[in-house]
């Protein structure tokens, strides 16, 4: 009976988490056809996408970072029943988004160097900065978008930037195949043709989630200009929640980004296994990340209204939620070790690599799952400075030592790297959960007023 407290919630869990899900898993599928399209032309060339993405990720992880501190802000206001206070913040963090896509395009231009003195194959370097010069435009439409799509999660309309999503991919896997090996009339552009179809893809996503979003009659009030002059104290609440969460973001995709220069000093078969890994794990992520959205939004709606028992509630039923589904992919992971790699390469060495890699992913894919669906729910309570510290010392004080140290060739090499990884992820999940537990528990009395002044 207490467990279907609980489980009741599944469903709305769902409702709200399927289209991120999918959405997110979209964009991951999208880069699993990139990377078998791309592995096709040998290791170095899927090595290249790799690093470039790198480099690529740090700007990713800091600018939707930024984007995801609308969504609780929204939900709030939503829970409230106040549209104009949820006006502002939409169009505050549209202005925002804006601002760091543009910043970001600069600044991955500005960095590009740094892929020269990473201890990297030349060859693999050489590949990747063309690459790299056209993907980090597309920063620009794709912050722009995560405005608008972190808007229409904070009113639980997920099915949209879903919609946006998947057409979008549907355009980014066509212009691949025809840029990269040059079909029909298109000239063959190999890493540079993956580069923009990707740039295409997110300019179209951008376009049909605006129109999809303007023309929603219930929405059409948010999208009427505010007649004041923006405001400090909104800009100054969005980044002092956004802020944080991107950090939270850089420490946990820092580590695995990482994890790709660590394993390119190991050579390009192992960089290439590694890419292989990685993507594969991005996958089941995207899950976890459907479930964390969720986690913010139901947890913010609930502290909007003030209704503290049934958002601990909720938030423990997502919890659980989580840890089911992510006991499938360990379960998954193991059985299909040797076979998942083959869907990407053919050259044994890399294979044999990939396939050690997945026993480790599939151990800490429940450490993993778990970490985001505590993560959003302290982002539904606006708590982020102390969950980025945990971030830190369990990603980069714990975790990455052990990465560097037991990933060296005459140590553990590649499963050394993703020990690391497996060890900050359980203690982030660990300590997060600590954290969840203290600001929420009424047993000591303190139920509202943990969170509502931390």
């Amino acid at each position: 009976m207490q467990l279907q407290l609980y489980t009741k919630e599944f469903k709305q869990n769902l409702i709200i988490a399927m289209p991120v899900m999918l959405g997110q898993l979209g964009h991951v599928l999208v880069g699993f056809v990139d990377n078998v399209m791309i592995g096709k032309l040998g290791p170095a060339p899927l090595a290249a996408v790799s690093l470039g993405n790198t480099v690529l990720y740090f700007a990713l992880f800091l600018g939707i970072g930024f984007s995801f501190a609308i969504t609780p802000l929204i939900a709030e206001a939503d829970g409230e029943n106040d549209q104009l206070k949820g006006r502002f913040y939409f169009q505050h963090g549209l202005v925002m988004c804006t601002f760091i896509g543009i910043l970001l395009f600069g600044l991955l231009l500005l960095t590009k160097p740094i892929l020269y003195h990473l201890n990297q194959p030349n060859e693999v370097v050489e590949l990747a900065i063309p690459y790299l010069n056209i993907v980090a435009f597309s920063m620009i439409p794709l912050m722009v978008f995560q405005g608008f799509k972190q808007f229409a999660d904070g009113l639980s309309l997920t099915k949209y930037a879903m919609y946006a999503t998947i057409a979008s991919n549907l355009v980014n896997v066509l212009f691949n195949y025809l840029l990269i090996y040059g079909i029909w009339f298109f000239p063959r552009l190999e890493l540079e043709g993956a580069a923009i179809g990707t740039l295409i893809s997110r300019v179209f996503m951008l376009v049909l989630l605006y129109f999809i979003l303007k023309n929603r009659p219930k929405l059409k009030s948010y999208f009427v200009l505010i007649k004041r002059s923006l405001s400090k104290q909104v800009f100054k609440r969005l980044i002092n929640l956004g802020f944080p969460t991107a950090l939270q973001m850089l420490f946990e995709g820092g580590i695995f980004t990482a994890s790709v220069i660590l394993a390119g000093t190991l050579g390009t078969e192992a960089q290439a296994a590694n890419q292989i890994a990685l993507n594969l794990v991005s996958m089941t992520f995207m899950i976890a990340v459907g479930l964390g959205v969720t986690a913010t939004i139901r947890v913010a709606n609930q502290k909007g209204k003030r209704d503290y028992f049934n958002l601990r509630r909720i938030a423990n039923s997502i919890f659980i939620q989580t840890f089911l589904i992510a006991s499938l992919f360990t379960i998954g992971f193991i059985l299909l070790k040797s076979f998942l790699p083959t869907l990407y390469i053919d050259e044994q060495e890399v294979i044999t690599l990939a396939a050690q890699l997945l026993v480790i992913a599939a151990i800490f894919q429940l450490s993993d799952g778990l970490q985001v669906a505590f993560l959003g729910a302290l982002r539904g309570l606006q708590d982020v400075k102390i969950p980025t510290l945990i971030c830190f010392i369990a990603y980069w004080i714990i975790g990455f030592p052990i990465s560097f140290i037991l990933g060296q060739a005459d140590q553990f090499a590649s499963v050394g790297i993703w020990l690391g990884l497996l060890a900050g992820l359980t203690t982030s999940a660990i300590m997060l959960y600590i954290r969840f537990n203290y600001l929420t528990n009424s047993s000591k009395g303190k139920y509202t007023q943990a969170y509502e002044t931390t």
